[in-house]
């Protein structure tokens, strides 16, 4: 199957494109392009539209990966009438994938200030967590007031590539115990929140940390003897 050119890697703010139709199969649809993220590392794949040259509009409920670095546009209605070859225009439901890249980037500052490795995560729209490998207790009120410092201090985010190599050198950059960096391209994205946090992440991500807006960390829960649950929401 033909690989996707991920255009949300380029610019996560991008909320719309014009692309082609490359394949339909029983799971879904592939595109020579498209601007839906796909679902991985804790991050819902995105919903929205294919709009074809007549004006129709065909929902998409979720995006996945696919075989061959493609990915998979679910339609609703398997009863749609795109067909390969077909251009289309993809369009994001752009207020639900806004509040994932707040989340997402929110959940990183969150783990500047919990300093222990990750064992777990899942982001929504609606609330986010980070379960860390670690027994000591923590302080939900002080919590909320720190992660709150970090979004007003307003840091610039950023990514940037290393190779594989790069990585190897440089262990302490991967925090996640139980999902590891995707391997086989040769090249590893990083992402930057300026003066903070350094470390692989595909994801997609507000510019800077003043977007994310006020967050409130709803609960810490005790989820095992070495592992604590860490859930925000925005404020």
């Amino acid at each position: 199957m033909q690989a996707t050119e991920t255009l949300y890697v380029q610019d996560a703010y991008l909320k719309r494109c014009q692309t082609r139709v490359t394949a339909v199969t029983e799971n879904g649809l592939t595109l020579a392009a498209t601007v839906f993220y796909a679902r991985s590392g804790g991050q819902p794949g995105d919903s929205g539209h294919l709009v074809d040259e007549d004006g129709r509009r065909i929902r998409i409920i979720d995006t996945v990966k696919g075989p061959d670095a493609s990915i998979l546009h679910i339609p609703e209605d398997p009863q749609h009438s795109l067909v390969a070859g077909m251009v289309v225009r993809a369009e994001i439901d752009w207020e639900r994938r806004y509040e994932h890249m707040r989340m997402h980037t929110g959940l990183h500052l969150l783990g500047t200030l919990v300093p222990y490795g990750v064992t777990g995560g899942n982001i929504s729209a609606h609330k986010s967590r980070l379960d860390f490998d670690m027994v000591e207790t923590l302080d939900k009120e002080k919590l909320t007031q720190d992660l709150n410092a970090l979004v007003a201090e307003d840091h610039a985010v950023s990514s940037r590539w290393i190779s594989e190599a790069e990585l190897d050198a440089q262990p302490d950059l991967v925090r996640t115990l139980s999902v590891r960096p995707p391997r086989g391209v040769g090249r590893i994205r990083l992402l930057d929140i300026e003066g903070l946090d350094l470390q692989p992440c595909g994801g997609t991500h507000v510019r800077r940390t003043g977007e994310i807006g006020p967050l409130r960390v709803r609960k810490i829960e005790k989820k095992g003897k070495h592992n604590r649950r860490v859930s925000i929401v925005f404020a």
